[in-house]
């Protein structure tokens, strides 16, 4: 490379800063993912303005990108409110993470090497800390890279794109089935038995774990919003 190639790779920017509107999005996101802002709540412009620190220009970008993750909806004559949960909706999700999560753990079982267990490792006691310490959020956190390193490594790059899209209204869903007796001990119980099948590179045991996991996530939240 000529120095003058070296001078102009300097001016990459390799870590881009976070704008104001993204810090906006993560506080307002995590409000909402955490109940903070419960659903049906309605999203006042001038009182987010307030509780942010931000302009109303700021809120509405916000507000605009949150209606597209599903988080927020638009209602005639009323502005912006927390979206409901919805058994309906919450069961597509479910059958969603079943027909992705199963074949990436799957994958990911028959190609992890020991680089791959260690971070899986890593994220799991993550998730076990954030779990003693009863953090909805930090399990959140966790389970995200724990998953996030299971699609990469079985190759399943697209299938992470879609889940990432989904991912907010998945962590609503988490957040909620975490409240009920005992899901912060069982929940990460039931992700280390799918680390377990990848460890022993075992893909039938792990997709087998998996399904498991997301069946007892799936019958809970079918508890709490099917009569609603």
């Amino acid at each position: 490379m000529s120095t003058n190639d070296d001078t102009l790779a300097a001016l990459r920017i390799e870590t881009p800063p976070i704008t104001l509107r993204e810090i906006a999005l993560q506080r307002m996101r995590r409000a909402i993912i955490s109940g903070l802002f419960g659903p049906g709540t309605r999203l006042v412009e001038r009182t987010l303005c307030d509780h942010l620190g931000v302009s109303r220009s700021v809120i509405r970008e916000v507000i605009r990108h949150m209606e597209a993750e599903g988080l927020v909806e638009m209602l005639p004559k009323h502005g912006p409110i927390v979206a409901p949960l919805e058994w309906d909706v919450a069961r597509q999700i479910y059958d969603i993470r079943a027909a992705l999560e199963t074949t990436a753990v799957a994958d990911c079982a028959r190609v992890a090497n020991d680089e791959v267990k260690a971070e899986l490792r890593k994220a799991l006691d993550e998730l076990d800390q954030t779990s003693r310490q009863n953090s909805p959020l930090g399990i959140l956190d966790a389970t995200t890279d724990f998953y996030r390193v299971i699609f990469h490594t079985g190759g399943h790059t697209i299938a992470w794109e879609i889940v990432e899209r989904l991912n907010s209204r998945i962590s609503r869903l988490r957040v909620m089935t975490l409240s009920t007796a005992n899901r912060t001990v069982s929940g990460p119980a039931q992700i280390r038995e799918i680390f377990t099948g990848i460890e022993n590179n075992n893909p039938e045991a792990a997709a087998a774990a998996c399904r498991a996991h997301i069946a007892a996530a799936t019958t809970i939240a079918e508890g709490i919003l099917a009569n609603k």
